[in-house]
Order: C-alpha cells, then sequence, then structure tokens
C-alpha cells in the first residue's frame, strides 16, 4: 500500500491515515508531495491526478486501487484489517465513534480556519487574540471539551474509547493545535492531549514535520501577513 500525503507540518488530513495506519503497525509506503498547487509545473496536482480524481490529499493505493477521503480510508482499512480492531468492539461505541469521527470530517469551520495545523510553530498570541475576537471558535473549543470529557469520563481514558482507535487519529491535528496556539483547556483534555503527543506514531509525524524545514507561504496566514 502507498499512502500519498502533503506535507507534515501542515496537511491535517493527510495526518489522520498515516497515525492510524503507524499506530496499528500496518505496513505502507509513504508518498509525501510537497503542497506546490499554485505553481504552473505542480508536480502535487500531476501526480494525484494518476490516482484521485479529487486532486487533494490523502490517498491510499492498495494494489492499484486508490481510496481518498479520510473516513473512506479509514473504513477501508477497518475492513481490511479487522483484527487490528481500529473501531470500538461494542457496537454501541463503534457507532459513537463513527458519529464524533464524522463530526470531525464535516464540522469545527471556524477552528480549522483559525488555527490551521502547523507543528512547527508556536503562536501563543494568535491563539489568544482568536479566542478573544471570534465566538465560533470560542463555541466550537467548547464542543471539543465536551465530547472529549464526555468520552474520556464514559471509557476511562488514556484514548477517546479507552485504547487508540481511528478516532484518536481523526483527532490528534486538532491535539497539535491545541499545542501549537496555546490554547486553555482542563486538566482532563491537556492529560488526553499529553497521552497523544506521546504516541509512537505522532512522534514520528510529530519529528517529520520538524524536519522538513519547508515554510510554504500560504499555509502560514499568520507569519506571512505584513
Amino acid at each position: 500500500m502507498q499512502l500519498y500525503i502533503g506535507n507534515k507540518n501542515y496537511s491535517s488530513w493527510s495526518m489522520r491515515p498515516w497515525v492510524l495506519l503507524t499506530q496499528a503497525g500496518i505496513p505502507f509506503e509513504e508518498v509525501m508531495l510537497r503542497f506546490d498547487a499554485f505553481t504552473p509545473d505542480s508536480k502535487f496536482k500531476s501526480e494525484l491526478a494518476r490516482h484521485s480524481p479529487a486532486g487533494r490529499v490523502p490517498v491510499l493505493v492498495d494494489e492499484g486501487f486508490a481510496v481518498w477521503d479520510t473516513l473512506a480510508i479509514a473504513e477501508y482499512l477497518a475492513e481490511k484489517f479487522p483484527e487490528r480492531q481500529l473501531w470500538p468492539s461494542d457496537a454501541q461505541a463503534r457507532a459513537r465513534a463513527r458519529s464524533v469521527c464524522a463530526e470531525m470530517h464535516a464540522g469545527f469551520g471556524a477552528v480549522r480556519s483559525h488555527f490551521p495545523m502547523n507543528i512547527e510553530a508556536a503562536l501563543p498570541a494568535v491563539g489568544q487574540r482568536v479566542l478573544r475576537e471570534h465566538a465560533p471558535v470560542r463555541d466550537e473549543l467548547d464542543r471539543l471539551v465536551q465530547m472529549w470529557s464526555e468520552l474520556l469520563a464514559a471509557h476511562g481514558g488514556p484514548m477517546l474509547f479507552g485504547k487508540f482507535t481511528i478516532a484518536d487519529a481523526f483527532f490528534a491535528p486538532v491535539v497539535t493545535r491545541l499545542v501549537t496556539y496555546a490554547l486553555p483547556v482542563p486538566a482532563a483534555i491537556a492529560a488526553y492531549v499529553e497521552s497523544v503527543q506521546a504516541l509512537p506514531s505522532v512522534i514520528a509525524w510529530s519529528e517529520g514535520a520538524l524536519a522538513e524545514h519547508d515554510f510554504v507561504d500560504f499555509d502560514e496566514p499568520y507569519r506571512t501577513r505584513a
């Protein structure tokens, strides 16, 4: 299997299946395509066009068959590797895990917009300013805290459903945002953030992000603004 991803420092969508595959111990080949979609000779666009009409990362290619979209990739892997128990084994917990992943997948637009993933950066002042000025961001963070708190209490931690599942892979990029922008969270949520950061897969992804040394202008709205 090959997993096509974008820059590790910026690509939150790519991080999800990469962390899932790595944490589950499923072998795959990483194919990293630098974000250069705005250049005339974009390798990013031309390479992705060979596998995905959507033209976005991530894309999983398994024996020539392409699967794009993070939810579709997660479901494909769960069906292909049932012994890895990527979803919770209990039916209701599994339905809840799918629900929160879908909520993350389709929602939290204000957080995504105002707090783009940037593992290398430290932007606490930006975090404070955005929280002061944007009520939708505060509302979405409140919802995130509520969701995580309920799941951690129901399943005992350290992961959202006790042990690592697709849900934790889906929220791993949010964890990096909480760190980058130094966003205040309750103690139980801070403990979850630490647990996710300590996952070998997340450590490996973050180390790769820091090793890139690749400043992509259009992914740096705060450090390129005059």
